[in-house]
């Protein structure tokens, strides 16, 4: 379907340019569209080579979805500082309550886009996966221009809308074009906004002025592209370790083949089992697959054959084999020995632990930023909304970010040692009361109890 997209796009730049308007270029390339649609497939767990025996062991989504959780696991943020930042909050506080599923579908696709727009006088936010957007241009602070495709499917008819944001460095230009069709292959011919329901508020061509870039987010995940060096889209967490996840997949069906391949069984003659009115042999009820029926030659001498099939399972040296593909896996996608493999294979040190916690940790770290970057752009495109519209009175407003860092900080270990560093007289008691209930110090001399309490005396 990308695919399809991409070629819409072209088709309807041809013709603008045919038209005599000024038009940009898509700059995705074929190599960095084939890659995106490979990792939708993997995600999906319809890769090319899980077919006939080869099933999906879901591997991409559960790398996606294990650091989309690190990234937002006790994430706090808001916003303050006037009534126009309590405005933002409150819209702001929606996008934060889907955050964890998008940034999985980022984390598989390579980036998303978060774009806001008014309705009546609240805004909304619309989460745009990498397949369903495609930039048009690129400056030294992200996307400049890019398209939006959005499809409803009517009646047999197929409505496309083809939405487009042009930023020249000061003003922001965004246009809407709608097409019908009645086939998914084809874009179809132009239609007005106003003939589909939910498009008829939408403006065919706005430009908003003075505003500091592009009304959307770009969130991409930081991390090298080894597959096209030259390309600027983010890359999937799990597009260095695509030959291992197919490893895997195909070391699993080995697995599922060596247990049905061993599976008990009792190979007998037909001529031990009950005969029906046809003069047929009949399994026992039940058992049919437990039983299984070998016709006779019909020899004089010959005796009932009766055998139990039960080979031994060589499932150890195939599991092992597994688990150290995995864990290759873990170490290609920035994730913790034993987030997928087993762990209790492995004699590791104290030394090992740590070191693999820091590598996830500086990993999941970075990608943090780069939301914040993403959702401190998203909060500057939503104040733009609101000043345009004048949803709120005009103010300031500061964003704060507070992420979990017990992924390689051991909260409980760290609490026991503060306990016998106060109860040492090493620290002040306050000081462990301030980090364990997050108070200030006044309020944590306040919960200290007094001379006559500690002694007991009344």
């Amino acid at each position: 379907m990308f695919h399809k997209i991409i070629e819409w796009i072209k088709k309807v730049f041809k013709q603008r340019a045919a038209d005599g308007e000024a038009v940009s270029h898509i700059v995705l390339d074929d190599k960095t569209i084939d890659y995106i649609d490979l990792w939708a497939r993997m995600y999906e767990d319809n890769a090319p080579w899980v077919k006939d025996n080869v099933k999906s062991v879901g591997i991409p989504a559960a790398v996606a979805s294990e650091i989309a959780r690190l990234v937002t696991l006790e994430m706090k943020s808001e916003i303050t500082g006037s009534k126009r930042a309590e405005y933002l909050d409150s819209q702001y506080k929606k996008v934060l309550s889907k955050l964890r599923i998008q940034i999985e579908y980022a984390c598989a696709l390579g980036g998303l886009i978060i774009k806001p727009y008014v309705v009546n006088d609240r805004i909304e936010v619309e989460f745009i996966q990498a397949d369903r957007f495609i930039p048009t241009s690129f400056g030294s602070s992200g996307i400049t221009a890019c398209q939006f495709i959005e499809q409803i499917a009517r009646d047999g008819k197929i409505y496309t809308r083809l939405e487009s944001h042009e930023f020249d460095g000061k003003d922001c230009r965004i246009q809407n074009k709608a097409y019908q069709s009645t086939q998914n292959s084809n874009l179809g011919h132009e239609i007005s906004l106003t003939d589909v329901t939910e498009w008829t508020d939408l403006e065919p061509d706005v430009t908003v002025k003075n505003v500091p870039g592009v009304l959307f987010s770009y969130f991409k995940i930081p991390q090298a592209n080894n597959k096209n060096r030259q390309s600027p889209f983010g890359v999937s967490v799990y597009s260095k370790a695509e030959s291992l996840i197919k490893e895997a997949d195909e070391q699993w069906a080995r697995i599922a083949w060596e247990y049905k391949g061993s599976e008990l069984a009792i190979d007998a003659a037909e001529s031990l089992f009950k005969i029906d009115s046809t003069g047929n042999a009949t399994l026992p009820n039940g058992k049919e697959r437990l039983f299984r029926r070998h016709e006779m030659s019909g020899g004089i001498n010959e005796k009932p054959f009766y055998e139990v099939f039960s080979p031994s399972i060589r499932d150890s040296s195939l599991y092992n084999g597994f688990n150290q593909i995995l864990r290759r896996i873990e170490f290609a996608c920035g994730l913790a020995y034993g987030t997928l493999s087993d762990v209790q294979d492995e004699d590791r040190t104290a030394t090992e632990v740590i070191y693999s916690k820091q590598r996830s940790y500086a990993f999941v770290s970075d990608v943090q930023e780069s939301l914040q970057a993403a959702l401190e752009d998203l909060v500057s495109a939503m104040d733009t909304w609101a000043t345009l519209y004048h949803l709120a009175p005009l103010g300031s407003y500061e964003m704060s970010f507070d992420f979990d860092d017990s992924l390689v900080t051991d909260s409980t270990a760290e609490t026991q040692i503060m306990i016998q560093e106060a109860t040492a007289g090493l620290i002040k008691k306050e000081v462990y009361l301030m980090k364990r209930y997050g108070v200030t110090e006044e309020q944590a001399k306040d919960m200290l109890p007094t001379a006559v309490e500690e002694s007991g005396e009344e």
